[in-house]
């Protein structure tokens, strides 16, 4: 991540930073997983659709309400569901003809009018640069069709922004700045310019 800053500030590029909302809520289950709700999750269920849930619904020895389902989407929080959109992510850059980075699997370039275009991110997170704006938004707006049917991605296009937990800052010409953490202190300050 950190060498990818550095060659956007190298070469000037236009940064767009941009998260996929729901984004497990994209990728379908590959396999059976079932779940056990307890209390309060599982009354609201029912509630949703009685006729269907009612009859499953059952009680432990506390009576708390339980009731087993069955997952079709992604459930956020699971490394499976990380994988999931991961794969979903990964497939969909392809399509769009992009090459996954073999050394950074949550990276891809794609070679638009000679100048590389890169994606990098992190669950759903991502960071897109290249030298003209007019393809990073046509990226954004491919995101947008793809993912943000519910809701649409939230996109920064700022020369300072936050990323993963770092403030990254692109207001002096060939230059990043990015905060790190440090061994002895173990809290975040600006301790690097690339």
């Amino acid at each position: 991540m950190l060498l990818s800053c550095a060659i956007d500030a190298k070469e000037g590029r236009y940064i767009a930073v941009t998260d996929i909302p729901g984004a497990f809520l994209h990728a379908d289950m590959d396999q059976d997983i079932h779940m056990l709700l307890e209390g309060t999750i599982t009354e609201l269920i029912v509630k949703l659709e009685p006729k269907l849930y009612r009859k499953y619904r059952w009680r432990n020895k506390n009576n708390k309400p339980m009731l087993y389902v069955k997952l079709r989407k992604a459930l956020y929080g699971t490394l499976q569901a990380m994988l999931l959109f991961w794969k979903l992510l990964s497939n969909t850059l392809k399509e769009w003809g992009f090459k996954i980075n073999e050394y950074d699997q949550c990276m891809a370039n794609k070679t638009i009018n000679s100048k590389q275009c890169t994606i990098i991110w992190h669950v759903d997170d991502l960071k897109i640069s290249h030298v003209n704006k007019n393809f990073v938004e046509d990226v954004i707006r491919l995101l947008n069709k793809k993912f943000g049917k519910e809701s649409l991605l939230t996109t920064t296009r700022v020369r300072v922004f936050e990323y993963l937990g770092m403030t990254l800052d692109y207001t002096t010409k060939v230059k990043a700045k990015y905060p790190c953490m440090t061994k002895s202190t173990n809290y975040y300050r600006n301790c690097h310019q690339t």
